[in-house]
């Protein structure tokens, strides 16, 4: 018996699952509508299930009636793909209606919003599943074995930092991400997946944290006092814009064009700002400090400038050091095939022993995005469930204790103070 979907959301990361549920999946999983607040971006998303998955086209459903198409369609589930502001809003109609859901990360950007989101998931007994696929990526499963093996034995700390580069850092700061209300800042947009892999692979939740940071190389002060005097709002229809390395042509790529630029009729969302505008409120330069309950540390940064893409993540423990390196392809979200995002361009991972030589353990890339995690984890969510002794499957106290890092990050950002993630929200 297959299970019934519907899609709530239908921008950049939408096709990432409708795709994989129409290519992969028609034994166990169907696709029977969409829902958006903007038509013009669902009818692109039905062309695209005729033209390039031949699968014939879904209803579709305006958001205002998210409930109408729950009682006319009667899914299974609802995979919720909107603007992160609005995941809560939708993750609960949905287990009141008796739904399961499959959301994108980040479960959503603040505390009172995943209070709501854990009340309902306890008062309606559904179940709430969220897209890691990072934890799936076969390095990123070896790290967790290794630690979970004692390679190292226990670990006292751990050095992470993460680097976007300037196009796909860059990225965050042309769309709906730039305004903290709508996207709770990278500290909770991006980071949520870095601090969930730390709580992946040590095993434990973040207790206490602290974190320092700012908009430091994009946004039009900074540009200004760099020198910058040529200004533009948008890049499209801008002269200023060709000769502007952070630019994106819109009407250059057609998938874009199809998605952004024609739909703007509807709603005016600009998926085109300049990053060195005005109204830009979320950080580009962070540094966090978090000490978790099994009393490990972390110290993390994440710089979204950089001149390459990928991180670099140390673990300190009783009995050595494995230090990992990772490379990564960037990408600009929608700009190109789902199969290259994060593809691995260089990968190594070095164990040494306190008192024994060191050495490098091989893992084998595994096929598609995230290093080889986008197959894993859609076969997880959509196909037969797969038995996994890692237990990468993450729930939605996973997306929540994700989160909190990043959502206590952002209230020690602005207090200046560290923050006891057990005083943000109840389980």
């Amino acid at each position: 018996m297959t299970k019934r979907y519907v899609l709530i959301g239908t921008g950049g990361r939408a096709e990432y699952f409708y795709g994989s549920v129409v290519r992969d999946f028609g034994e166990t999983s169907e696709l029977v509508a969409f829902c958006d607040s903007n038509q013009t971006r669902m009818n692109y998303a039905n062309r695209l299930l005729e033209e390039k998955y031949n699968h014939p086209q879904v209803a579709t459903y305006l958001a205002h009636e998210f409930e109408k198409m729950i009682e006319i369609e009667k899914p299974d589930s609802v995979i919720v793909t909107t603007v992160d502001r609005t995941h809560h809003t939708y993750i609960i109609k949905a287990l009141e209606l008796g739904c399961d859901v499959v959301t994108e990360k980040p479960m959503t950007i603040d505390a009172q919003k995943c209070q709501e989101i854990i009340d309902a998931v306890k008062r309606t007994g559904r179940n709430v599943r969220v897209s890691f696929n990072y934890r799936y990526a076969p390095h990123n499963t070896k790290i967790r074995e290794l630690i979970n093996n004692g390679a190292i034995g226990e670990v006292f700390s751990v050095n992470f930092e993460w680097a976007l580069n300037t196009q796909h850092g860059a990225d965050y700061f042309r769309r709906w991400h730039r305004d903290k209300r709508n996207s709770g800042g990278l500290l909770v947009h991006k980071s949520t997946h870095h601090f969930d892999l730390v709580n992946f692979w040590l095993g434990t939740t973040p207790e206490t944290v602290y974190a320092q940071g700012g908009l430091r190389f994009y946004g039009r002060e900074n540009a200004e006092a760099r020198g910058v005097t040529n200004f533009y709002q948008r890049a499209h229809g801008s002269e200023i814009a060709k000769d502007d390395p952070f630019a994106i042509q819109l009407e250059e790529n057609e998938h874009l064009k199809a998605m952004y630029l024609d739909a703007e009729v509807e709603d005016g969302y600009q998926r085109d700002q300049s990053v060195f505008g005005d109204g830009i409120s979320i950080e580009d330069t962070l540094g966090v400090m978090v000490k978790y309950k099994n009393k490990a540390i972390l110290n993390y940064s994440l710089n979204a400038y950089l001149p390459w893409e990928g991180y670099t993540v140390a673990f300190n423990g009783s009995k050595g050091r494995i230090e990992v390196r990772v490379v990564e392809q960037s990408y600009i979200n929608s700009g190109g095939k789902k199969e290259d995002e994060g593809k691995l361009e260089q990968m190594s991972i070095i164990v040494m022993p306190m008192f024994d030589t060191p050495y490098e353990v091989e893992v084998e890339e595994g096929l598609g995005g995230h290093g080889g995690g986008d197959p894993i984890l859609l076969q997880d969510l959509f196909g037969t469930p797969i038995e996994d002794e890692f237990n990468r499957a993450a729930s939605h106290v996973d997306g929540a204790m994700s989160i909190l890092t990043g959502i206590a990050g952002n209230i020690s950002l602005n207090t200046g103070q560290p923050v006891k993630v057990d005083e943000l929200i109840k389980f």
